[in-house]
C-alpha cells in the first residue's frame, strides 16, 4: 500500500465477475429433498447474482452519471435482454432514470444500507483503512462513526496494541470487545437500522462526556463548497459531536463520496484535518479541498 499527494485522474471500473447468468447446479442439494431442492438453489444462485448486477449497474451509472446497454451488457457479461430487465426494474423503483438504450442518473439522495455500501470498492476502503491506521499510536484514544471503511480500520486496529476506540456503531463494538488489548467505550443512542449506529441526544451527551486524539468520520459526501454530509440529520449532529471532541478529524471516503453533498451537514470542511481516499478521486475536487487547509492523502492498494 502506497500513499501519494498528487491524483491520477477517475478510473474505469475493474471488470465484474462474469456471474450474471443466473444458473445453479443444485449438485450440493440434500438427496432426500428431491428435484426441489436443486431448483431452491438455483433460484437462490439466480436471486443473489441479479441483486450483484443491480449493484454494479447502479455504481456505474453513479460514478458515471449514465450506462448504455452495450457497454453494461459487454461489462457484466449477460445479454443485452438481461441489462434492459434490470435496468427497467431498477427504473421502476426510482434507482435510475430509463433512456433510450441505456440508464442515467437520479439524485433522489436515497440512502444504501450498509450492507449494499459493504460490497463497493472493498479495495480501496482496505488501502484508506490502512493509511489511516498508520496515524494511530499505541496509548491514543481513537473515535470511529459507523461506516464500512471505519470498520475495516476497526479490524485493522485489533493489532496495534493498547489504545482505546471510542465508537457509536454497533457492528464496529461487536468487532473489537472480544479484543482485550482494546479499552472500548460505546455511545448510547437511538439505533439507525441502515447504518448500525447509535445517535441522537444520548450519543452526543456520551461523545461530550470524552476526548479523542484522533477521530474517524466516514460520511455520505465531502467537498470544499459543503463539507461533510450524511443522509440523516441525527447522524450528522451524532458525528459532529466526533468532530467537537477530538484533536484531529480524519474524513475516510472512497472517490466516490469525493465532490458529493446529501442532506444533512456534519461540519464545514475547515473542521475537517485530514481526508484519506482512493488514487480514482477526482484531482480538481482534491485540489480544492487541500485548498481550504485540508491534508488529502490517496491511499493505493499493493
Amino acid at each position: 500500500m502506497t500513499e501519494t499527494e498528487t491524483g491520477t485522474g477517475p478510473g474505469r471500473p475493474a471488470p465484474a465477475t462474469a456471474t450474471g447468468t443466473g444458473r445453479g447446479n443444485g449438485a450440493g442439494a440434500d438427496p432426500a429433498g428431491g428435484p426441489d431442492g436443486g431448483a431452491d438453489e438455483a433460484a437462490a444462485v439466480a436471486r443473489r447474482t441479479r441483486s450483484e448486477r443491480h449493484l454494479r449497474i447502479l455504481q456505474q451509472v453513479g460514478e458515471r452519471g449514465a450506462a448504455n446497454v452495450l457497454d453494461l451488457s459487454a461489462w457484466l457479461a449477460v445479454s443485452q435482454a438481461t441489462v434492459r430487465r434490470d435496468l427497467r426494474f431498477l427504473s421502476e423503483q426510482g434507482l435510475l432514470r430509463r433512456t433510450h438504450g441505456g440508464g442515467v442518473a437520479v439524485d433522489n439522495g436515497l440512502e444504501l444500507p450498509l450492507r449494499r455500501k459493504a460490497d463497493s470498492f472493498r479495495a480501496q476502503k482496505r488501502a484508506i483503512a490502512q493509511a489511516a491506521v498508520r496515524l494511530v499510536a499505541e496509548g491514543d484514544a481513537v473515535g470511529l462513526t459507523g461506516g464500512t471503511t471505519t470498520l475495516e480500520i476497526a479490524r485493522l486496529l485489533a493489532t496495534r496494541g493498547q489504545i482505546t476506540v471510542v465508537t457509536n456503531a454497533i457492528n464496529i463494538a461487536a468487532e473489537l470487545a472480544p479484543q482485550p488489548q482494546i479499552r472500548l467505550i460505546m455511545t448510547g443512542g437511538h439505533a439507525r437500522s441502515q447504518t448500525y449506529e447509535l445517535v441522537g441526544p444520548g450519543a452526543e451527551r456520551a461523545l461530550g462526556e470524552h476526548h479523542m486524539d484522533i477521530a474517524f468520520l466516514g460520511v455520505d459526501g465531502i467537498g470544499a463548497a459543503r463539507g461533510c454530509t450524511t443522509h440523516d440529520p441525527l447522524e450528522a449532529a451524532t458525528n459532529r459531536a466526533f468532530v467537537e471532541g477530538s484533536s484531529r478529524a480524519v474524513v475516510v471516503a472512497d472517490h466516490s463520496k469525493v465532490g458529493k453533498a446529501t442532506l444533512a451537514r456534519i461540519c464545514p470542511i475547515e473542521m475537517v484535518t485530514s481526508l484519506i481516499t482512493d488514487e480514482d478521486v477526482d484531482p480538481e475536487e482534491a485540489a480544492r479541498i487541500g485548498a481550504r487547509g485540508v491534508r488529502v492523502t490517496r491511499a493505493t492498494e499493493t
